[in-house]
């Protein structure tokens, strides 16, 4: 079978490796998923106005992101339960990032633990936390200090779960509920189903461990039960303990970007959750001017990334990096590490192509009006 040439072609051999329950997972939005079609087609609206006769023989992605150097600027998002979709997916992910030189970020939700993916994998290592509980939360940011990891990403998007029709549909849960048709669509998979029989059904590693074995902790975060009351003072308390950097992730509002400068966040990502929380929210492309115009912080954005024309023009509009996430996992359920790899090899080559056809140099030179703009 060829090798694919975008992302897209991930998503397909993806797809058919993939029982639809576990597709489906990956894939799906909240509601009448009108939120995944709209990041989309916010990110194509912008167009490019290329400058001529400028030298770009030689171009440069590198740049810095909070203190450190990385080859381009993307992250590896965190993403919850990729064991489903790969064996040790999140070890497959992080070694991907180190070889790519950007760093990748672990969920809460990771089927490997905090520890394992520090002990078995270099490169930087960020850590998103979930809010289930509060003390739990603590003993999670000191284990992950404990463990190297000097970046925690703070999710705020989840006070209550998304309704994820798709996972209700196909009565998605971890562990699994057997019925003749879950079977059924593993028996149609085998491929998938061989790596589940040998290696078993994958654990939210993080709360199965001498620190954390809470099983109304675990329903909860599957069921994103989350504290619904950590507001700003909780994240004042978090920033006073986290003594590393801290990023706020969730934000789509300049006076809440604002305000997490001020109480001493050191950076924060727009994110609609990739439209799998609320169905009618903006997309992040779409505040980023107005956010980067708010705030002298550095600023990422997610959600809706899928080529890396879509990754400059972020940069373009301000951005500091891209977080990629389902464009990732694409790569893992198709062929593991390979695959991942092979999507961010990819995602580099689009980035570097656009540059030279816009006419810049490296991502440094990048500015707003590389776009067009009617006004």
């Amino acid at each position: 079978m060829a090798t694919p040439f975008n992302v897209a072609g991930y998503r397909r051999l993806g797809r058919r490796r993939l029982p639809r329950m576990v597709f489906d997972y990956l894939e799906g939005g909240a509601d009448d998923e009108a939120g995944l079609r709209h990041n989309h087609a916010a990110i194509q609206a912008s167009r490019f106005a290329p400058h001529r006769l400028a030298d770009v023989s030689k171009r440069d992605l590198s740049t810095t992101l909070f203190g450190r150097q990385v080859s381009m600027p993307l992250v590896i998002a965190p993403t919850g339960l990729n064991g489903i979709f790969r064996h040790e997916g999140d070890l497959k992910l992080a070694r991907a990032a180190e070889r790519a030189g950007i760093p990748f970020a672990l969920s809460t939700a990771s089927n490997m633990s905090i520890e394992e993916i520090a002990q078995r994998s270099g490169g930087e290592h960020w850590f998103q936390l979930y809010v289930v509980q509060r003390d739990l939360a603590d003993a999670f940011t000191r284990r992950a200090w404990d463990s190297g990891y000097r970046t925690l990403v703070l999710t705020t998007d989840v006070a209550v779960n998304g309704n994820r029709e798709r996972d209700l549909r196909n009565h998605f849960d971890v562990p699994a509920r057997y019925t003749p048709r879950t079977i059924l669509d593993g028996a149609t998979h085998p491929r998938w189903s061989l790596d589940f029989l040998l290696h078993g059904v994958p654990q939210l590693a993080n709360f199965v461990s001498a620190q954390a074995n809470d099983v109304n902790a675990q329903a909860a975060l599957m069921s994103r039960q989350m504290d619904a009351s950590f507001d700003w003072d909780a994240l004042a308390r978090l920033r006073e303990n986290w003594h590393g950097t801290l990023i706020v992730k969730g934000i789509l509002r300049p006076e809440d970007a604002q305000k997490c400068a001020t109480l001493g966040a050191d950076g924060i990502i727009l994110s609609n959750h990739g439209g799998r929380q609320l169905d009618g929210a903006i997309a992040p492309i779409e505040c980023l001017p107005a956010v980067c115009a708010a705030t002298n912080l550095p600023v990422l954005v997610d959600s809706g990334f899928r080529r890396g024309e879509d990754i400059v023009k972020a940069l373009c509009l301000g951005a500091s990096a891209v977080l990629m996430g389902r464009a990732t996992l694409y790569g893992l359920a198709a062929h593991g590490e390979r695959g991942v790899i092979s999507v961010l090899d990819l995602l580099r080559a689009e980035m570097d192509r656009t540059l030279a056809l816009i006419g810049r140099a490296s991502t440094a030179d990048l500015k707003p009006d590389d776009l067009w703009s009617p006004h």
